[in-house]
């Protein structure tokens, strides 16, 4: 008798859950993985943090499921990108047009620091608060650039780096003592194009006038009840007081992402069913697999990899389109021409490529996306960067300084070009320039083929100039303004499917299947990431300024972080 009455009151309680008012959490005090983990590391650093396409997913759900009452979403200090922030903010302003209850709060928005961004994001939000201890760093946008070519000077180094053109100024941390007119004017424009973009976000979500937007960032930062009376806030709070206030009795909390994922918040696909295959390109491009490195630094790109997905997909008869999520700072001018090629041969199939960009999708990663059918921004990417540059740190006086002595055995006049103990000779000079002419008109050459423009014009647009992605649909480089969201509809329309078939990430593969070798380069196992120790992040970067083997030669410039 006891053991019936238990399992009446377990299906009750799981009858009372399925039916019970959900409001569902997100917090981003960890920030949010831009796509799956490329290798066993990657899946542990990022365990605690959300997937992007499972939150979105999620809240595409939400807007139809009457169960989902409120979104109470946790601002905390890690920074996301501007593209992200974008991807998540139309995400909300839909929840919020779907009649939920939207709520953002932060313990601060940059404690005794900037906040702009943080804060740009919680605006979407029907209400925002802020624990009673907290600011609001909202003072604007800036970018900052170091220059070490003096610092160097002294200590006996030199770099003797060539560069496609003058705003291809990746380089002039080292080879420059301050901005030059190119870099300056570039820079200028995407701090005035983001600001742009904050203030007409601020200003229509808020109620508030452009022009004061515009005033309150010049008064910022400010501390709680200043923000409470500029409007910028809906109220002092602290966590329990939220929470108190959104979630009604009998409501269940759940993560977006675990909502997502649920069976309870969509039928799962069949397995024959038609679909859109959803590829991830992260990190810096690279030769080889996707990976990072155990020592630290971020990930990788791997053309491998990358081509073995793009591959499959195109010979599933299943995959009607790809969509090709690129968030990338650029890398190697080869790996990035071969997933370029398997782009063309996607199309080339008859399968819509849609490519959706990230954060950033600059240099190497323009040139992965640039054979796309169709390329979706954020107003706030960062894209464009077509040029290209290469050289060496020069050490040889360095090392004289240190007592260190080198001496070398060569055959053939070139054999010690890049050896970081000499400087180019006047003829190895030649052959760089050569190198650097070649990519770059082999850059421009496909830019103009795969974006339907003149060489002359993309010659103007190209120039190493990197544009924000609002900028770029202006000048043709982009074709729409939007997130994965709208890069996934897009495809289901181009393929005619309907607009809920179902995405799945390319390679295919089970679990186990990553624990053996492949068997040939066509094996699906081939296009697995695997953990590699090698100088990748700040080891790669030290690697490349004593003149070791790295990665490039297309990259962003500057180190640029938007706060």
């Amino acid at each position: 008798m006891d053991a019936t009455r238990t399992i009446v009151e377990t299906v009750g309680k799981l009858r009372q859950r399925r039916t019970a008012p959900l409001v569902l959490e997100l917090d981003l005090t960890e920030g949010l993985s831009e796509g799956p983990p490329a290798d066993p590391v990657s899946a542990l650093l990022s365990m605690r943090k959300a997937r992007l396409t499972d939150v979105l997913s999620g809240l595409r759900r939400a807007r139809k499921d009457p169960r989902v009452t409120a979104l109470i979403v946790k601002i905390g200090g890690y920074p996301l990108g501007l593209g992200m922030v974008q991807e998540l903010r139309t995400a909300v302003v839909k929840l919020r047009a779907a009649g939920k209850r939207t709520v953002a709060f932060a313990e601060t928005f940059g404690e005794f620091g900037a906040g702009t961004v943080p804060y740009y994001l919680a605006s979407a939000f029907e209400r925002v608060y802020l624990q009673p201890s907290g600011d609001v760093g909202l003072t604007g946008v800036a970018l900052e650039q170091r220059f070490l070519r003096d610092a160097l000077a002294k200590a006996g180094v030199e770099y003797q780096i060539g560069q496609r053109h003058e705003y291809k100024t990746a380089a002039n941390t080292f080879t420059q003592n301050h901005m030059t007119d190119a870099h300056r004017e570039s820079a200028g424009r995407i701090a005035e194009s983001i600001t742009e973009q904050v203030v007409a976000g601020i200003a229509d979500a808020r109620g508030l006038d452009p022009k004061r937007v515009r005033e309150l960032i010049d008064q910022g930062p400010f501390i709680g009840a200043e923000a409470v009376e500029a409007g910028l806030v809906d109220g002092l709070k602290y966590r329990d007081e939220v929470y108190g206030e959104t979630v009604e009795d009998g409501a269940h909390l759940l993560y977006v992402s675990r909502y997502a994922k649920s069976t309870l918040s969509g039928k799962l696909p069949h397995p024959g069913a038609d679909t859109v295959a959803l590829v991830h390109g992260n990190g810096m491009i690279r030769l080889g697999r996707s990976g990072r490195s155990p020592l630290g630094g971020g990930g990788a790109m791997g053309s491998d990899t990358i081509c073995a997905a793009l591959r499959s997909a195109r010979r599933d008869e299943k995959v009607k389109a790809i969509v090709f999520r690129v968030d990338s700072p650029g890398g190697s001018y080869v790996a990035s021409d071969a997933i370029w090629r398997e782009v063309v041969l996607a199309r080339e199939a008859g399968k819509p490529v849609i490519v959706s960009m990230g954060d950033l999708a600059a240099s190497g990663g323009y040139f992965v996306s640039m054979a796309a059918d169709v390329i979706v921004a954020q107003p706030g990417t960062l894209t464009g960067s077509i040029g290209v540059f290469g050289g060496k740190p020069v050490v040889g006086e360095l090392l004289g300084k240190l007592g260190v002595v080198t001496e070398t055995v060569a055959e053939g006049a070139n054999a010690g070009m890049f050896s970081p103990s000499t400087a180019f000779s006047e003829t190895q000079w030649e052959r760089v320039n050569a190198w650097l002419d070649r990519i770059y008109d082999d850059f421009v050459g496909k830019v103009a083929q795969g974006r339907g423009l003149t060489r002359e014009r993309a010659h103007e647009l190209a120039r190493g100039r990197v544009w924000t992605g609002a900028d770029a649909k202006a000048a043709g480089l982009a074709d729409e303004l939007g997130g994965l969201e709208d890069a996934l509809a897009l495809a289901r329309r181009r393929a005619g499917l309907a607009d809920d078939a179902p995405v799945r990430t390319y390679p295919r593969m089970h679990p186990l299947e990553r624990l053996r070798p492949p068997e040939s380069s066509e094996d699906r196992s081939a296009a697995l990431a695997r953990v590699r120790l090698e100088a990748w992040g700040p080891l790669a970067r030290m690697a490349g300024q004593l003149g070791l083997p790295a990665y490039g030669p297309l990259v962003l410039p500057g180190h640029w972080t938007i706060r």
